[in-house]
C-alpha cells in the first residue's frame, strides 16, 4: 500500500461514545440550572476539545459558569463514560488487517488523553499506549500543526506514507496542517457533504468503505 502508517481519530472514527458524552454533558448542564442540551447540539460542539465544548454549549451568557463546570463534567465522566462505548462497524476488522500488513497505527484525539487509553483498552484495541495522543499529552490540540508534527517525531513517520483517517473538518485542517492526506468516515460529527466543502481527500460512508478503497 501507498501507506504504512495510519492515524484515527477516536471519536465519530473507530469508536461510538457519543451517548456518554452526550449524558454527561446534560447532567453537568443540569446541575447548574440550564436546560440539557440536545444530541445534536452536543454533536455540533464537540471535535475542539471538552473546554471548547462546554464553553459552546454554556453560551456566552453563562461564560464565567465554564471554569466551575469542567470538574463537574470530568466527574461524570469518569463514573459513566464506559457504560456504552462501542466500536463503530468495521473497525476491528481494519485494524486487524493494517496489523497484520505491519503498518503502525496510532490514534490522535482531542478527546482526554487518559481517558482515549482507557477507551482503548476497555475495547481491546491492539494500540500500545504510547500510540495514543490526546489532550494533554502535548500542548497543542488539533488542527494546530505542532500536534500532528509532535506525533510524527514519536512515531518516526514521514508525510509521504502517513494518512489521518477523521470524522470532521479538524481533522482535515490538521492533516493538511502537516502536509498529509485526510480520509473521512461519514459516521461521526459532519455529514459526507460537509466533509466534502471542508477539502477532505476522500470520503466514505464508514470504515468498511475506506477498507475497500485501500484494497484490504
Amino acid at each position: 500500500m501507498r501507506f504504512q502508517t495510519f492515524l484515527f481519530d477516536l471519536d465519530g472514527t473507530l469508536v461510538d461514545q457519543f451517548e456518554a458524552i452526550h449524558r454527561a454533558h446534560a447532567r453537568t448542564m443540569r446541575e447548574f440550572g440550564l436546560p440539557p442540551p440536545t444530541r445534536e447540539q452536543v454533536r455540533r460542539a464537540v471535535g475542539l476539545g471538552l473546554e471548547h465544548a462546554v464553553a459552546q454549549l454554556f453560551g456566552p451568557a453563562h461564560a464565567a459558569l465554564v471554569p466551575q463546570a469542567l470538574p463537574v463534567y470530568r466527574a461524570h465522566w469518569a463514573a459513566t463514560m464506559l457504560d456504552d462505548v462501542k466500536l463503530m462497524p468495521g473497525a476491528a476488522a481494519l485494524l486487524g488487517e493494517l496489523k497484520r500488513r505491519l503498518c503502525r497505527i496510532a490514534v490522535v484525539t482531542n478527546k482526554h488523553g487518559p481517558s482515549a487509553r482507557q477507551v482503548c483498552a476497555h475495547l481491546h484495541l491492539d494500540i500500545a499506549p504510547a500510540d495514543v495522543f490526546g489532550a494533554e499529552d502535548t500542548p497543542w490540540l488539533k488542527p494546530d500543526r505542532r500536534f500532528l508534527d509532535h506525533v510524527m517525531t514519536a512515531l518516526g513517520a514521514g508525510p509521504a506514507a502517513t494518512l489521518l483517517v477523521g470524522d470532521s473538518p479538524y481533522d482535515v485542517l490538521a492533516a493538511h496542517h502537516a502536509a498529509l492526506p485526510c480520509w473521512c468516515v461519514a459516521t461521526g460529527t459532519h455529514t459526507a457533504d460537509e466533509l466534502r466543502a471542508a477539502a477532505a481527500d476522500a470520503v466514505y460512508a464508514g470504515l468498511p468503505e475506506l477498507g475497500a478503497a485501500l484494497g484490504l
